[in-house]
């Protein structure tokens, strides 16, 4: 499942750096994840980096992208292969 960021997002700019697959950028007024890269950090880290810094707890997983740890593990090996190519 993706990771989803809600309108509590202050813009503090501190979980975009923290994402290794570059799924968060800043959108028309929050930030915003892809659901297409965001891997909950499965195959970096143990837990989701955003998650660890956000100061107000406004990144839960998204019910519109359920994906189980399997799923999330394929996803990242897409995404490595694909930067590993460009």
């Amino acid at each position: 499942m993706a990771l989803m960021i809600t309108d509590e997002c202050i813009n503090c700019d501190v979980c975009e750096p923290e994402c290794p697959n570059d799924a968060i950028s800043m959108g028309a007024e929050i930030y915003v994840i892809d659901p297409g890269k965001c891997t909950e950090c499965v195959g970096h880290f143990d837990e989701p980096q955003c998650i660890q810094v956000c100061p107000v707890e406004c990144i839960p997983k998204n019910p519109e992208h359920l994906e189980s740890p399997e799923q999330l593990m394929q996803k990242y090996h897409a995404l490595v292969t694909a930067k590993n190519d460009a």
